[in-house]
């Protein structure tokens, strides 16, 4: 265990059980990594730093929300550490979204394991989406253009929602390149574990409407 990232993972204020059922979390995903690859081999030895606390930054942002949403989940960040606490506080839930079968049968032995607060779903995020209501935060992690997020994802927004997504250094080219609709309102925050990284938060911009273009 990293000391630098518990270190930081206390000072979010997340209880000891939380770091004990993320204890639990590290030794399955170190069980299934060498079948599945799912970190960065060179993160792994960082767990704690790299993959824990990088998705726990995300609670300061979220305000009273509660129903949560993560798309393309992977290893389960940044959703499944979020889901963990939100597990020991019981206040509020965490949709993970996932393709890969396998990765889905990961993410719902660690869940069982820890007793996440955590619904896993296996299939594509616009079918998702279809099925599910009143959810109030949207999350990911480097996953997919943010401009195609947001499309998919438009009606959180409408309904008073909020977005937070973890993206590197290369956020400003891809909204250049990319840009989001004005229905949108985005504002940036430093990542406290990655020096290039940005939190994305994203509302529906004041005065727009599901009308407008």
């Amino acid at each position: 265990m990293a000391d630098s990232g518990l270190t930081l993972i206390e000072s979010f204020g997340v209880s000891r059980e939380t770091i004990g059922k993320l204890k639990i979390y590290e030794q399955i995903l170190r069980k299934w990594q060498p079948k599945m690859n799912l970190v960065s081999n060179q993160t792994l030895d960082d767990i704690w730093f790299r993959h824990f606390a990088d998705s726990l930054q995300l609670l300061k942002y979220s305000g009273k929300g509660q129903n949560w949403l993560d798309i393309g989940s992977g290893a389960g960040f940044p959703g499944l550490p979020i889901a963990i606490h939100l597990g020991e506080v019981k206040f509020g839930k965490v949709h993970l979204v996932e393709r890969d079968n396998r990765k889905c049968a990961f993410l719902r032995e660690v869940a069982r394991e820890t007793g996440a607060s955590a619904e896993i779903h296996h299939g594509d995020i616009k079918d998702v989406m279809s099925s599910l209501s009143g959810v109030d935060i949207v999350t990911s992690r480097a996953v997919g253009r943010l401009q195609i997020l947001l499309e998919w994802t438009q009606s959180v927004y409408e309904g008073g929602g909020i977005g937070l997504f973890l993206r590197g250094q290369d956020i400003d080219e891809e909204l250049t390149l990319h840009p989001i609709s004005s229905r949108f309102s985005l504002r940036f925050f430093d990542s406290v574990t990655l020096s290039s990284g940005r939190i994305v938060s994203v509302r529906r911009a004041h005065g727009s409407s599901e009308n407008k273009s």
